[in-house]
């Protein structure tokens, strides 16, 4: 089912090429997305490349946590107080190798899906933005994974809850599925990741990828809000509950599945500890109100995810008290539309501006978030 209110999101069945041939799209362009075409080059940056960064820096994974002790929810219960020295610091690092091999399969999720938009969008400016978003993702799965092999040779397996989500939004043939799935949740989700990394982790190397990768998320989330602006206050009460029930679907999901035990048994399995036990005791130290105090931190990728989707308009009276369960729904919408992570990104493009242009950068630093 198809829910387009706008020329700029039309679309086509993914097998109707001969659509694309039709000699009067050509001349049918939106500007809808015109000025974050023309930013791509402020934001360019190439992981090959070491004046841009420089995945030789060492880390001893061995030695040192890549992420402090409060991102591991084991820590906090009684069988995480079993883990101690070098196994504590393996445990940590190879859940940060989970994290990280989940989110390179989010990017190769991300490529994939921005692809089949180059397939099914109409409008030849969307169709030239997914095509660069493409081609953004694709650096993005360079980077993670050339990162991931400095700091440990492979990624791990992809998740199974991760994996349908990201199946389902790739072969959707419906656009707002694309859109509210990938650039939306997915999106958000990897905004508050990327951010947190990025204050939080003790390794400059991600730091550094995590601040390059954000210049292009934010745009990626833009691409995101500008179809929810013009698509949004015109659906029908019928169409808004399909989309709104099945983003209140996806975000339930991956709150209660994104990083259990049970999707990471690769993990406890590396220090001995049974996945099983290691779920009943997480179950018994993070309760609701546990995940609630969470939520609190700006960073929270599921505060972050809740945020998008009341920006968006997405979040109703129908589904608000689900969401309030976990953060202060009024507080989320005093902060305004600005999110986490823009400050981040801007300096990031900052940057880049002076490596790819020196003194000749141009002013793209507020397009990104707006």
């Amino acid at each position: 089912m198809q829910i387009t209110k706008d020329n700029a999101y039309d679309a086509v069945a993914p097998d109707d090429f001969p659509a694309m041939l039709d000699v009067d799209r050509y001349g049918r362009r939106e500007g809808a997305f015109d000025r974050i075409i023309s930013a791509t080059h402020d934001h360019f940056w190439d992981p090959l490349d070491r004046k841009y960064i420089d995945f030789a820096a060492p880390f001893d994974i061995t030695a040192e946590q890549i992420l402090p002790d409060d991102f591991f929810p084991i820590f906090q219960t009684r069988v995480g107080e079993r883990l101690q020295g070098r196994d504590r610091i393996k445990f940590a690092n190879q859940s940060a190798r989970w994290s990280l091999s989940s989110i390179l399969h989010g990017e190769q999720g991300a490529l994939a899906l921005s692809a089949s938009l180059c397939h099914i969008l109409r409008d030849p400016g969307a169709q030239e933005y997914a095509a660069n978003q493409t081609r953004e993702e694709a650096r993005h799965v360079t980077a993670f994974s050339m990162y991931i092999k400095a700091r440990w040779g492979s990624p791990l397996p992809c998740g199974e809850t991760l994996k349908t989500l990201l199946t389902e939004m790739v072969l959707a043939p419906e656009v707002y599925k694309k859109i509210v799935g990938m650039q939306m949740l997915v999106e958000g989700l990897a905004m508050g990741a990327f951010a947190t990394l990025y204050q939080r982790s003790t390794d400059p190397l991600l730091v550094k990828l995590c601040q390059l990768v954000m210049t292009d998320e934010a745009f990626h989330h833009k691409f995101g809000k500008i179809w929810a602006d013009r698509t949004i206050p015109k659906l029908t009460a019928e169409e808004h509950n399909i989309v709104e029930d099945w983003a209140a679907q996806c975000f339930q999901t991956l709150l209660f599945n994104l990083v259990n035990p049970e999707q990471q048994k690769l993990v406890y399995q590396s220090v001995g500890i049974d996945w099983q036990e290691a779920m009943a005791a997480i179950r018994e130290a993070v309760t609701d109100d546990t995940r609630r105090e969470m939520m609190k931190r700006s960073t929270n990728i599921f505060r972050v995810l809740i945020k998008t989707l009341l920006n968006a308009g997405i979040i109703t009276g129908r589904t608000r008290s689900f969401y309030a369960m976990y953060v202060d729904m009024d507080e989320l919408k005093r902060e305004g539309s600005r999110m986490v992570g823009d400050d981040i990104a801007e300096e990031g493009i900052r940057f880049l501006q002076t490596v790819n242009f020196g003194a000749r950068s141009k002013s793209f630093t507020q397009l990104a978030a707006e």
